[in-house]
């Protein structure tokens, strides 16, 4: 017993009890438990130690370690985590949790046949709260398999296991990464072999080639670059929330989109789709208050519901009745407007701009949007039409998404299905240059309505309108939603852009913001400190986790 595993137990283990063999076993899994299960194998080919000592000892040591993890994970790891991300990522944890219990029992197995997968397995599993007595059932029985197993073979095979353990000892750890990247360079070939995951794969790849699809992360630095330049420029980092001072922050971050709508409401009614904030604490309280408002105002379904507070179009839902109403209100405690339909069919954003000493104001940019619709063929599913339209596969997961099951429906021939209501186009809207709509009509009527508003100098008009002409001519539109400071000029994301156009325009537009932000400071007013801005970033972020899928 001089060599490898058998000089980690104690010299003249042997000649020990069974009860401080087993104690000795069962404690040393919890170092390394495949080998200290080769150990005790060992130790049964030269006698050393008796088989019910063995297994048990290596068996429960092993189960208990896994359960050890689980526990670990689920009691200390979560808490923790939820404490510091403050719900931010609670759709995401939800969606992980959802999918390792569909395929929990086949991970779990897989991850005991794999050296370097129990670890991270059994720790998700713990973390996504995994039914405990599943875990136990599942691993329980894996851990006896494997135990069973380990020590049979190494009990017949019996010494001539040492000198490749020897060898494995300084190789495992290149030769590892070389099976796992083998493991998963066949599992990717089988994959793609199939012709709907080539389809996906080309996808995948057109999204990273197209500047539009980027994400955030991608996309943004040359922008916040640009921004701390004109920070220095105009001496103020957080001016853009000075830009407009009648709205909180600016409208930068944090800002109540009830208060800037009942600004419009009163100021520009006809103009305005009408719209109210909830009250009540509880779901039952607020569909009560909700069936309140729509009978006062005369609101019939389907109506909006959208957060007071929120970006880039996330939680809006056209509600079609009182039970999706419920369901939307039982999801979040979020405050809430309830909004009259403007029907359109059309929508615009308009981007507009004024210098606190003009007496007059400006279009920056107008953005016309599509919304993108699937017409049947009588035999293809919703997701075979997506996946093979040349622009909707792009955003495949976002519109397959909020369909709720529906995926695999077959549309009849020539009927239509809307996939997103949202004209937003992170939510999968499609955005064009539509400053051909642009008349010295309806730059004056934005205007005229702009200057009714307190303290509001730059943002962007999301309308509804039924026809061009009208809009051309400032008139029949409906205001839905006014966005302030932060808002962009969102006709940027015309495929017809190239990349260095987006960000010449939203550097003239960065740069309006901050100028109009000097020159209210030069009025008096004084701009929001950075750490409420960061503060009220964060607590957004807590809050739109909480938001349901956008429509």
């Amino acid at each position: 017993m001089s060599t490898g595993i058998l000089t980690s137990f104690p010299a003249g283990f042997d000649s020990w009890p069974p009860l401080a063999q087993g104690f000795t076993l069962f404690f040393s899994t919890f170092v390394l438990e495949d080998l200290a299960a080769v150990g005790a194998g060992l130790l049964l080919a030269t006698g050393a130690l008796s088989w019910p000592t063995a297994f048990w000892a290596c068996f429960l040591g092993i189960w208990i370690g896994d359960a050890g993890l689980y526990a670990l994970a689920r009691s200390v790891g979560r808490p923790w985590f939820e404490r510091l991300s403050r719900r931010r990522f609670a759709n995401r944890v939800e969606q992980s949790e959802r999918w390792l219990a569909q395929r929990g029992n086949s991970i779990l197995i897989f991850s005991r046949l794999l050296p370097g997968a129990r670890l991270p397995t059994y720790l998700a599993a713990g973390f996504l709260r995994l039914p405990l007595s599943r875990f136990l059932a599942i691993t329980g029985a894996a851990s006896l398999v494997w135990t069973a197993l380990v020590l049979v073979l190494t009990g017949v095979a019996g010494l001539r296991l040492l000198g490749w353990l020897g060898a494995f000892q300084t190789s495992a750890w290149t030769i590892l990464p070389g099976v796992v990247l083998t493991l998963a360079l066949l599992h990717f070939v089988k994959k793609i072999a199939r012709p709907a995951n080539w389809t996906r794969l080309r996808a995948w790849v057109g999204r990273w080639r197209r500047w539009e699809f980027w994400p955030a992360w991608l996309f943004y630095p040359p922008v916040a670059i640009y921004c701390l330049w004109l920070a220095v420029k105009y001496r103020g980092l957080t001016l853009p929330a000075a830009a407009n001072p009648g709205i909180f922050n600016g409208g930068i971050v944090g800002e109540s989109k009830m208060a800037t709508l009942r600004e419009l409401m009163a100021t520009s009614p006809e103009f305005t789709a009408e719209a109210e904030l909830l009250t009540g604490a509880v779901p039952e309280e607020r569909l009560a208050a909700l069936r309140e408002i729509c009978r006062r105002r005369q609101i019939a379904y389907p109506f909006i519901l959208k957060p007071d507070v929120g970006q880039r179009g996330v939680g809006i839902k056209l509600v079609r009745s009182e039970d999706q109403a419920l369901a939307y209100l039982k999801q979040t405690d979020a405050p809430l407007i309830v909004q009259r339909y403007a029907e359109g069919p059309h929508e615009a954003g308009v981007l507009y701009y004024r210098f606190p000493d003009e007496p007059h104001g400006n279009i920056f940019a107008i953005t016309e949007k599509v919304f993108p619709i699937l017409t049947g063929d009588g035999h293809s599913s919703i997701r075979e039409l997506v996946w093979s339209d040349p622009r909707a596969r792009f955003m495949a997961a976002k519109y397959l998404g909020r369909l709720n099951g529906r995926e695999d429906a077959v549309l009849s021939v020539g009927a239509s299905l809307k996939l997103v209501e949202a004209g937003n186009h992170a939510q999968g809207c499609i955005f064009r240059d539509g400053m051909h709509l642009c008349t010295p009509a309806l730059a004056g009527r934005i205007d005229a309505i702009s200057q009714k508003l307190p303290g509001f100098f730059i943002g962007r008009y999301d309308l509804r309108y039924a026809a061009e002409d009208d809009l051309r001519a400032g008139k029949n539109f409906q205001i839905i939603e006014l966005n302030g400071a932060a808002s962009e000029a969102t006709s940027i994301y015309d495929a017809r852009n190239s990349l260095f156009a987006a960000y010449r325009t939203l550097f003239r537009q960065w740069d309006l913001v901050f100028a109009i932000g000097a020159a209210n400071r030069s009025r008096g007013c004084v701009a929001t400190k950075l750490a409420v801005v960061w503060r009220q970033w964060r607590d957004y972020l807590s809050l739109a986790a909480t938001y349901p899928t956008a429509d």
